[in-house]
């Protein structure tokens, strides 16, 4: 966690009154985010499943990013009624299922420009 008089923090809290686009990139930056949201997407809605299907990922930092999505307001944690111990399930939100078919066309962009593929010159249309 940030320090609020840290020059990082405070930068971020300006840039986000700037422009949405860059507090809905905060909200989603961190290495799993995408991925968890994706695997809940896909039913993978418990902890143990999302541990399975995240290698790499520490039950901490998985545990971590959860709650960071819970808190705004991505996905939430529900109780599965008549288990021992008590079960938990997350489910999206309306808010988590809008952010899906973003990160489905970021993804698709980065499967065609993050490896370094030749791209061509556009030129901006303020320049026309």
């Amino acid at each position: 966690m940030r320090k609020k008089q840290s020059s990082n923090y405070i930068n971020e809290k300006r840039l986000a009154q700037i422009c949405e686009r860059n507090s809905a990139i905060s909200i989603v930056s961190g290495r799993w985010k995408s991925q968890i949201v994706f695997n809940i997407f896909l039913g993978n809605d418990r902890f143990h499943l999302l541990l399975q299907q995240l290698p790499g990922i520490s039950e901490t930092v998985l545990a971590r990013q959860l709650k960071e999505l819970e808190n705004h307001a991505i996905l939430v944690k529900k109780e599965i009624p008549d288990t021992v111990p008590a079960g938990k399930r997350y489910i999206l939100t309306n808010k988590g299922q809008d952010l899906v078919p973003i990160l489905d066309n970021l993804c698709n962009w980065g499967k065609i420009y993050a490896n370094g593929k030749q791209i061509e010159v556009v030129s901006n249309k303020s320049e026309a």
